[in-house]
């Protein structure tokens, strides 16, 4: 996934049903919530949401809601007149005024006060909304797109999230799958990536990546998903001193280095570190001998059962039937305990 250019890159089987449902939601006129781990690509597919609906000729409107402190995001969302608080010197939109007749996308929802989730409810059931120090209403025509990392339903039981929002707001939920389920994507990523930066430097071809490299690419978990695998790569390219041979050495923590205050000389990233043999060992091996470093029992068997059910989710284009069978599970046993791992869609 490629911001600049707005290309979707993928060909995974999980990666593929996702950008599948965003795309059938795109003409209706309903709210999408887009689920999904940091650097999947949330914003990529608001993007497809607006551009692939009736409204793509009008705004396409992005509001963090994690950037601004809770005292300013009502004032940005609805807007406000002047003198309706300290600094207000003049009346301003908020950014469902500026959205009308478009797509307003809210990034990371799960950060709203219970206040602004409770005006957002007003303008999604009403289509009005009043700006601060205003009593009048503003008619407003806009389709809310909505994204975050957390599991909104958890956040109700909780109280931190109102139910009859996330009601409104859940007419589709696409999730967006980790990198680490996204069989052969990597490899197609990786190269997409080294090529671009090849380019950018001016390189005369693209020798690819190297054995090493290519395998501990592969074998990384990627937390931080796209967005990491694309600075690994752009940094391994950039660093890389012979433009003739393939790119054969990844740093996946840039802070790395030997000369750490108080912190002991670190191998280089290609040597035999518990971090790399942990990544280069198979993912899901059910050898005992090769999980390493296990200091709670309880912890590391349930992320172990949790890595399996996703793989075997992604692998079955997440179908639940063909997944219990796979596993050789009930369907309620499998419905069991994808809930337990807060893996239910």
């Amino acid at each position: 996934m490629e911001r600049d250019s707005h290309q979707f890159i993928g060909q995974s089987s999980a990666f593929l049903d996702a950008v599948e449902r965003a795309s059938r939601a795109a003409p209706l006129n309903r709210p999408v919530l887009v689920v999904g781990e940091r650097g999947t690509g949330k914003e990529l597919i608001a993007e497809r949401l607006h551009r692939l609906s009736s409204r793509w000729d009008g705004p396409l409107v992005t509001m963090n809601c994690a950037a601004l402190p809770e005292t300013l995001i009502e004032a940005e969302l609805f807007g406000h007149e002047a003198g309706a608080f300290t600094g207000a010197t003049r009346a301003r939109e908020g950014r469902f005024e500026e959205a009308d007749g478009g797509t307003l996308f809210l990034d990371e929802l799960g950060t709203l006060s219970m206040g602004a989730q409770e005006r957002l409810l007003r303008a999604v059931e009403y289509g009005e909304v009043t700006r601060i120090g205003s009593s009048r209403p503003v008619r407003v025509d806009v389709r809310i797109v909505a994204a975050t990392n957390e599991h909104l339903p958890n956040m109700v039981e909780a109280g931190k999230f109102r139910a009859d929002l996330l009601d409104r707001l859940c007419f589709e939920v696409v999730t967006l799958p980790p990198l680490r389920v996204r069989e052969g994507d990597v490899e197609v990523l990786s190269d997409y990536f080294g090529r671009r930066m090849a380019a950018e430097l001016g390189w005369d071809g693209w020798p690819g990546f190297g054995e090493v490299a290519q395998r501990a690419m592969e074998n990384h978990l990627w937390p931080g998903n796209v967005r990491e695998l694309r600075n690994v790569v752009e940094r391994a390219v950039y660093r890389w001193a012979d433009p003739s041979q393939p790119v054969d050495y990844i740093q996946f923590d840039p802070f790395d280095s030997p000369w750490r205050t108080g912190i002991a000389a670190s191998a280089p990233t290609n040597a035999p570190t518990t971090r790399e043999k942990e990544a280069t060992e198979p993912r899901f091996s059910t050898d005992l001998s090769q999980m390493v470093d296990v200091t709670d029992f309880r912890e590391a068997t349930e992320k172990y059962e949790k890595a399996v059910l996703e793989q075997a989710l992604a692998k079955c284009r997440y179908n639940q039937r063909q997944t219990a069978k796979a596993l050789n599970l009930s369907y309620d046993q499998l419905r069991h305990t994808l809930k337990k791992h807060d893996l239910l869609s």
